[in-house]
């Protein structure tokens, strides 16, 4: 299969590794299948609808940022990061994670109920010298 996006171009994906969200994500429910993007070494993952491919979601492994982030059994944390020209805006919502399962293509998003993991959890910050 062949999608067309903005960050990557024409990008060609076997349909194997479609991602399945039964419920959708918040506020794009009716998207239900996405692929997951990455350039090799990248810090972000780019979770791209395939219905919509204008429909982006910058990903990163929410143990990148928490040792202790809330884990599910066969599914890896992904936080939604919110871009910012200005690096020091660039924030990570920890509160309502993506959760995404390789073995089974499934995913889901959760509301987690802790004041621990922000919405707006800023990823840089400025150096002080």
């Amino acid at each position: 299969m062949k999608i067309v996006t903005k960050q990557f171009g024409e990008v060609e994906f076997d349909e194997k590794t479609i991602i399945h969200f039964k419920d959708g994500i918040f506020g794009f429910e009716s998207l239900k299948d996405f692929v997951l993007l990455s350039q090799e070494d990248a810090f972000f993952f780019w979770l791209t609808s395939i219905k919509e491919p204008e429909i982006v979601f910058p990903l990163i492994p929410a143990m990148m940022l928490f040792d202790n982030y809330p884990e599910k059994e066969n599914y890896q944390a992904f936080s939604i990061v919110k871009l910012n020209k200005e690096p020091t805006k660039i924030t990570a919502n920890l509160k309502a994670p993506i959760y995404i399962c390789e073995e089974t293509h499934t995913g889901y998003q959760e509301i987690i109920d802790d004041d621990n993991f922000p919405i707006d959890y800023q990823l840089f910050v400025e150096r002080e010298d």
